[in-house]
């Protein structure tokens, strides 16, 4: 039960981060997009777009994969390069702030 508890307030915190610096975002005038929770961004390579990083929950444990085009990537380094580019294609995209 403590689990779950502590879950919840993880989840209430990380939302009420991504209000807060929405807000922030909005007053100093700058750009502010969610990508959608189910964005492969780790799985994604970012030099030639497959989709052939390692997947599932044994996935989780490694941290640097080699995609079929030769590209090594650290996952983390390649979600945030996959994060970044969706964004900055949703935007030039003209969607509206979600």
């Amino acid at each position: 039960m403590a689990r779950a508890f502590g879950k919840s307030v993880h989840d209430q915190s990380m939302g009420m981060f991504a209000r807060t610096l929405e807000a922030k975002c909005h007053r100093y005038g700058r750009g502010f997009v969610k990508v959608d929770r189910y964005f492969p961004s780790t799985r994604l390579c970012s030099r030639c777009g497959s989709l052939s990083g390692p997947k599932g929950t044994q996935g989780l444990s490694k941290r640097t994969w080699t995609c079929a085009c030769g590209a090594v990537h650290d996952r983390d380094q390649n979600a945030e390069h996959n994060l970044r580019a969706e964004g900055r294609r949703i935007v030039a995209e003209g969607r509206p702030d979600t």
